[in-house]
């Protein structure tokens, strides 16, 4: 790799560069370097106040070109791109680095067809997976072997296979192009990655993993190891998560001999936008310089603040915070790391359910990440502010106040304590199984007949077959895949998703009033 200067962002210093030219545009965008949306010097039209309303968006336009002489070409990258995305890959410790313009989807999707190019090839895939992966196993034709992931004792959350699970999978199926895991979750659990490295890489075979909320990991050493840092050999990292780039924005990094990097280029190409932003590939570039600048610095702000309220809130026994593995009371934990700058709360009392305590938190001006049935996901970042945490914690304050004068119980630990509830139940990735390795389980573009299933009451599908995928967002983690059955507890998860109005997707009835059950059995 040549040298290049980490204190350059090349592709964003093109973009500056070509705005103060101000040249005349004789090519797309139709918006003209924005002045489209510019006021009329001479003639006041009725549209002069609009426009003023777009004045921001007019200046973003001056950096939004396109393939143009000195711009570069995402797919066949020779100049400021490909300089951008070789700095990046040495920011993050990659031997190569592709910028996404189609967020962490796009490069999870392109990994599964570089591994897998024949239908009816083998994956072996964490349960618990984004739906991003599961339409990639669709577009490849993949039959995914499913592997059921550890589940926190204390929280109830899953996590991710356990490394015996996974290396008994390899032993089954021997014949599997690779193994996809997430790590870590949307709840910042993480698990030993080397350990699975060495398990996949013994039988010569690459392991991905969907790092989309892990794009800060490794870059300060209060931070876990990046999965690079542990020798994965494909990973897919959602900058515009956790670092400060634009939303939409990602990364692709590999790394190793066991991913074909011709094969790669060619599916990205295939499945990327043919014009993409520059906007969005712009912020990649300058996330990238502002820690590969700073380093540690960059992050010192919101670790302090994330830190800070962390301790804080173990003075408000109303709630319960995932805590560290290391701190865990169980013999062996479901996770080894633990994302500092993700607070995951639940309301220890049973008053709130998490969507619930999600409300409560808006009101105050304070606006989670996302919630569940029982948690609320507070998210943190190198942007993040001591103010930031200051005001989330008096939002936890006041409706712990709030908790207690609903009660009628004085405002003490003890009382508090006396009034725990315990009937939650967690949203899983279905009851787990004797068998916690699946069949292969076979994925197709070919759309399912209205003669293969009907629609029935919510009441009535107990013990039925799902014919839609019922996914809870976010997170965006299914809950039932088409074809298996609707268990019990499966339906008491549904029934408290339904009454909490929570977001579902891929069904057809958003409300779960109803669902689509197989007429017959899926073969």
């Amino acid at each position: 790799m040549p040298q290049l200067d980490r204190e350059r962002a090349p592709l964003y210093e093109m973009l500056l560069e070509y705005s103060k030219h101000n040249n005349r545009t004789f090519h797309v965008p139709g918006h003209k370097n924005g002045q489209v949306y510019e006021k009329d010097p001479i003639n006041r039209d009725p549209y002069d106040e609009m426009r003023w309303e777009h004045h921001k968006l007019r200046e973003m336009m001056t950096l939004d070109v396109t393939e143009i002489t000195g711009t570069d070409d995402l797919h066949h990258p020779e100049g400021v791109i490909q300089d951008a995305q070789m700095l990046a890959a040495d920011c993050f410790g990659a031997e190569e680095t592709h910028f996404l313009v189609n967020g962490s989807t796009v490069g999870n999707i392109a990994l599964i067809l570089t591994c897998c190019t024949e239908p009816g090839d083998v994956l072996i895939v964490q349960r618990n997976v984004h739906k991003s992966i599961l339409h990639g196993l669709m577009l490849a034709g993949t039959r995914a072997v499913f592997v059921t992931p550890q589940l926190d004792a204390h929280s109830g959350l899953p996590t991710a296979p356990s490394t015996e699970a996974i290396a008994e999978a390899l032993q089954r199926y021997p014949a599997a192009k690779g193994v996809l895991l997430c790590s870590p979750n949307y709840y910042g659990m993480g698990v030993d990655l080397r350990a699975l490295v060495r398990v996949v890489h013994e039988h010569g075979l690459p392991l991905l993993v969907d790092e989309a909320h892990g794009a800060h990991y490794g870059l300060h050493p209060d931070l876990p190891e990046s999965a690079l840092q542990c020798g994965v050999d494909g990973v897919v990292q959602s900058t515009h998560k956790m670092l400060s780039s634009l939303t939409q924005s990602a990364m692709l990094h590999v790394q190793g001999p066991r991913i074909d990097r011709a094969m790669l280029k060619q599916r990205l190409t295939m499945l990327q936008s043919s014009s993409p932003s520059y906007l969005l590939m712009g912020s990649l570039d300058v996330s990238r310089r502002w820690v590969h600048v700073q380093g540690e610095e960059a992050f010192r702000r919101g670790l302090e603040a994330v830190t800070w309220l962390r301790l804080k809130l173990k003075e408000l026994h109303a709630f319960e915070v995932v805590s560290y593995a290391a701190e865990s009371n169980e013999s062996k934990a479901a996770y080894t790391t633990l994302d500092p700058f993700k607070i995951t709360v639940s309301d220890r009392t049973g008053s709130l359910t998490g969507y619930q305590l999600q409300e409560q938190l808006e009101s105050y001006g304070c606006i989670p990440e996302m919630s569940d049935l029982r948690h609320v996901v507070l998210v943190f970042t190198l942007g993040s502010t001591m103010e930031d945490a200051h005001a989330l914690y008096e939002a936890f304050e006041q409706i712990q106040h709030m908790l207690i004068a609903g009660s009628g119980n004085a405002e003490s630990g003890n009382e508090i304590e006396e009034h725990i509830a315990s009937n939650f139940i967690n949203i899983t990735s279905n009851a787990p199984v004797a068998a916690h390795i699946s069949q292969p389980i076979g994925f197709d573009m070919k759309p399912m007949s209205a003669d293969d299933w009907e629609v029935v009451p919510l009441a009535d599908a107990c013990d039925r077959y799902i014919a839609e995928m019922v996914i809870p967002y976010p997170p965006g983690i299914p809950l039932l895949y088409p074809g298996e059955q609707i268990t019990d507890e499966v339906l008491h998860i549904l029934k408290q998703l339904a009454d909490q109005g929570a977001k579902c997707q891929g069904v057809q009835d958003a409300k779960l009033q109803t669902l689509r059950v197989l007429l017959k059995l899926m073969k």
